[in-house]
C-alpha cells in the first residue's frame, strides 16, 4: 500500500491494526544520501571501534534525509501454513505546516539521487505529497507554544484571531499605510450595513495584518470574527465574518480544535515508529544501523554523542531487532551463502538447503512479485528482507530432533541473532552489540606509522615487504595502520624502525595510551585528520586476525574479506575468530585453531543454557529442547516433539597464507561445550 500525506489519515488505522496483529515486522529506508564528506571507504575504516563508527556516521550521515520509509508485515496463518502479509510504502517530508513549526534543513548526495532516479523513484511523491512529521522534543515546544498563546488570547494579550474589547485605544497607523487601513475601514463598515455575512480582504503583508487586527479590535469591539486564512498557494489574507457573542465562541472553539487537529497532522509519520516502538514486535531489517540511526533521529530524538546512550535510546525504541546480514554472515548460514547483499540473499534462499516461505498478500494491499525486482522501493526491500529472515529461521528448524518446517519469531532457536547490527567493513568486530558490551579484540598484530605527506600505499608496502601480507588502513595523508600476518614481527619491525627519520612506527598498545593520556591532559581532546575524521581513541583487549578488503564497496556490502570478486558483497571467510571476552555471566568464550589449523568454538557457559551440547569439543554434539520454543499452533510443545539440534560442525576457514596457526589453548572452568552458532559473546 502506497501511503502519501493525501491517504495518511485514512490509512493509519490500518497500518496501525497491521503492527498490532503481526508475528513480526520488516523494514527498510531509502535516503537522500550516505556521506557528507568523505568517500565510503573513509567512512568505514576496516580498524574503527564501534564507538568510532557510531560517531563517525553521526556526523557524516545524519544531515541526510530518509524519505522512504517500507514497512512490511508478517503474520502466519495457522490453517493456510503460511504468513500473510501486509506492505507499505511511506513518503516522507518534512513539511512545516505553520510559521512556528521546525524548517528542517538537509542535504542530498548526487550519486544516490541519481541512483535512485535510475531506479524509477518517484520524488514529486516525496516533495509534493511526503507525510510530515515531528519528534518528540518538537511536538512538546509546539503544543506548549499553543497553550501559551490560547492563554494570552483568554486574557487579552497578544494578537487573537477574533475581536474582543481589550485594546484602550486606537493603534498608532504610519502614514504610508493610513490610506490602506481606511479603506479596510470602509469595506467593513460596508460589511455591517449590507447583508452579506463575509469579507475577504485582498492578501497584504504581515505587518499590514497585524495593523488591520490591532485597529478592528479598537474600532468594532463586538460583532466580527477576524481570522487569517492561507490559500494553496502560500498567500495569506484576513476573512471578516459578521457574528454575535455565541457564533463568536463557537468559532473561537473551533479554531482551537482545528488547531490541535493540524498539529496532531504535523506529528504525521511519527505515530507509526510510536506505533512500532509501543508493539515490542521483533523488527528485521538487512544491513540495518543506518536505518534504525535515521529512523530514531528523524521520529524520536536527536542522536546522543555517547554509544552506550544510543543504545540506550535504541532499545527503548525498538526493544527487539534482527539484521538478516549479520544473521547470513553467521555459522550456519555462512558456508551457504556466498553473497550477502540483499538482492543476492534473496535469491540464494530460493535454493537447496532452503526452502521459499509460503506467504499470501492480504486483500486491498499491491501484491509484490519477486521475479519482477523492485528494488530500492523502500516498501519491497522490507518485503524480501522479511522473506530472507523467514528462509533462514525454518533452515535452523532442520536441526531440531524431529525437524520442524516453522520457525516462529518467537522462537528461541533465532533469540541469538536479536539486537546485534552489522558492521560494515570492520576487520574484527562483525556487529554492533545493543544490549551489552561491544567485542574488544587486541589488535597486538597492528602498527600505528606516521609518514611524510607524499607517502602513497605503495611506498608502506614497499617499507613493510619483508614482512609478508600486510593490511594498510588509513587515518588521514600523514598516518595509517599497517597490520601484520603474524605478531611476533611486529618487534622485528619496531626495532628495525628505531633509527628511521622519515617515518615513525609505534605498536597499537603505544598508540591507545599515548592517545589516552593526551585526552586526559586536556592536550588534544579532539584529533581530526586533514580529511575531516576524528582519529581513534580507544581501549581494547583480545586478538584479531588480518584480512584484506576492498574499498569500493556499495551501501549493502559485506565486511572485509579476501579475495572479493564480483558484486559489492562476498562471503566472509572468517569474521568471528580470536576473540576473549566475558559473558553475562563472567564466564569466557574463545575461538581458538588446533593443529590442523581448523577453529573450534569452545565456551564454558552460554548465556541462554540450552544452546549448547554436554558432548567434548571433537564430537558431532546436540543440545537440549528450547525451554520455550514455541509451536505453531501458540502453544508449547512437548518436550518429546521438540526433541535436540543437531548439526555437523563445518571447518572454519583456512587462515592467511604465512599466518602462524596457534596452538591450542585450554579454557579454564568447567568442561568445554560446543556453541550452537558461531557467534561470539552470546552463544
Amino acid at each position: 500500500m502506497e501511503v502519501t500525506r493525501q491517504n495518511f489519515k485514512d490509512s493509519l488505522k490500518t497500518v496501525c491494526s497491521a503492527i498490532e496483529e503481526a508475528d513480526f515486522l520488516a523494514i527498510d529506508g531509502e535516503f537522500s544520501g550516505i556521506s557528507d564528506g568523505p568517500n565510503v571507504s573513509a567512512l568505514t575504516n576496516g580498524l574503527d571501534t564501534p564507538e568510532e563508527r557510531y560517531a563517525k556516521l553521526k556526523k557524516h550521515s545524519m544531515d541526510f534525509l530518509l524519505f522512504q520509509f517500507g514497512l512490511c508485515t508478517f503474520k502466519y496463518d495457522q490453517e493456510k501454513s503460511k504468513y500473510i502479509i501486509k506492505p507499505f510504502n511511506f513518503y516522507v517530508f518534512p513539511k512545516p505546516f505553520n510559521r512556528t513549526s521546525p524548517d528542517l534543513k538537509f542535504i542530498c548526495q548526487s550519486s544516490s539521487i541519481d541512483f535512485l532516479a535510475s531506479q524509477g523513484f518517484d520524488f514529486n511523491k516525496v516533495f509534493c505529497n511526503g507525510i510530515p512529521y515531528l519528534n518528540q522534543e518538537e511536538e512538546v515546544q509546539l503544543r506548549e507554544q499553543s497553550e501559551e498563546r490560547r492563554n494570552q488570547q483568554a486574557n487579552g494579550v497578544g494578537t487573537a484571531s477574533f475581536i474582543s474589547p481589550s485594546s484602550k485605544g486606537p493603534a498608532h497607523v504610519p502614514e504610508e499605510h493610513k490610506d490602506f487601513i481606511n479603506r479596510v475601514i470602509g469595506k467593513v463598515e460596508a460589511l455591517l450595513t449590507n447583508s452579506e455575512k463575509t469579507l475577504d480582504l485582498e492578501p497584504c503583508t504581515g505587518f499590514q495584518r497585524k495593523l488591520i487586527y490591532q485597529t478592528l479590535n479598537w474600532k468594532f469591539s463586538k460583532g466580527l470574527h477576524v481570522e487569517t486564512v492561507e490559500t494553496e498557494k502560500k498567500e495569506r489574507y484576513i476573512q471578516v465574518i459578521k457574528v454575535d457573542d455565541e457564533e463568536r465562541k463557537r468559532r473561537e472553539q473551533q479554531k482551537r480544535e482545528r488547531e490541535q487537529e493540524e498539529l496532531n497532522d504535523a506529528v504525521g509519520f511519527s505515530r507509526v515508529i510510536h506505533a512500532i516502538s509501543k508493539s515490542g514486535k521483533l523488527v528485521v531489517g538487512h544491513n540495518m544501523l543506518l536505518d534504525v540511526m535515521h529512523t530514531i533521529h528523524q521520529f524520536y530524538c536527536p542522536l546522543p554523542e555517547d554509544l552506550q546512550d544510543f543504545k540506550e535510546v535504541t532499545m527503548c525504541v525498538f526493544p527487539r531487532l534482527l539484521d538478516t546480514k549479520l544473521m547470513a554472515s553467521t555459522q550456519p548460514f555462512k558456508e551457504l551463502i556466498t553473497n550477502t547483499s540483499l538482492a543476492e540473499l534473496e535469491k540464494q534462499v530460493k535454493e537447496s538447503p532452503f526452502k521459499s516461505p509460503q506467504v499470501e498478500t492480504a486483500e486491498g494491499f499491491h501484491s509484490y512479485d519477486t521475479a519482477q525486482e523492485q528494488l530500492h522501493e523502500a516498501g519491497y526491500d522490507a518485503y524480501i528482507t522479511g522473506l530472507c529472515f523467514v528462509s533462514m529461521a525454518n533452515y535452523l528448524g532442520s536441526f531440531l530432533t524431529p525437524p520442524k518446517a516453522y520457525i516462529s519469531a518467537h522462537s528461541k532457536v533465532v533469540e541469538p541473532f536479536f539486537n546485534k547490527l552489522f558492521l560494515m567493513r570492520i576487520i574484527d568486530i562483525p556487529y554492533l552489540n545493543i544490549t551489552g558490551p561491544d567485542l574488544q579484540p587486541k589488535r597486538d598484530h597492528v602498527l600505528f606509522v606516521t609518514f611524510p605527506k607524499e607517502w602513497k600505499t605503495s611506498d608502506l608496502y614497499q617499507l613493510f615487504s619483508a614482512f609478508g601480507n600486510i593490511q594498510v588502513s588509513w587515518l588521514d595523508d600523514t598516518s595509517a595502520f599497517v597490520s601484520l600476518s603474524q605478531t611476533d614481527q611486529v618487534q622485528i619491525a619496531m626495532n628495525t624502525s628505531r633509527y628511521a627519520e622519515s617515518y615513525r612506527i609505534q605498536t597499537y598498545a603505544e598508540y591507545v595510551k599515548g592517545k589516552q593520556q593526551k585526552e586526559k591532559l586536556g592536550q588534544t581532546p579532539k584529533s581530526w585528520g586533514e580529511d575531516g575524521w576524528m582519529k581513534p581513541h580507544y581501549t581494547s583487549a583480545g586478538t584479531a586476525a588480518t584480512f584484506a578488503y576492498h574499498k569500493g564497496l556499495r551501501k549493502r556490502s559485506i565486511s572485509p574479506v579476501e579475495g572479493e570478486q564480483g558484486t559489492g558483497d562476498s562471503p566472509i571467510t572468517d569474521g568471528w575468530s580470536q576473540y576473549s571476552f566475558p559473558d553475562a555471566t563472567g564466564n569466557k568464550k574463545m575461538k581458538i585453531d588446533d593443529q590442523s589449523g581448523h577453529a573450534e568454538a569452545i565456551e564454558s557457559k552460554t548465556s541462554e543454557g540450552w544452546l549448547k551440547t554436554a558432548d567434548a569439543p571433537d564430537s558431532a554434539g546436540s543440545s537440549p529442547p528450547p525451554e520455550d520454543e514455541r509451536s505453531p499452533d501458540g502453544g508449547d510443545a512437548d518436550a518429546d516433539a521438540e526433541g535436540t539440534v543437531t548439526w555437523q560442525r563445518a571447518p572454519a576457514a583456512q587462515g592467511r597464507k604465512g599466518q602462524k596457526k596457534k596452538k591450542p589453548q585450554k579454557p579454564k572452568g568447567p568442561e568445554p561445550t560446543t556453541s550452537l552458532f558461531e557467534v561470539p559473546e552470546v552463544w
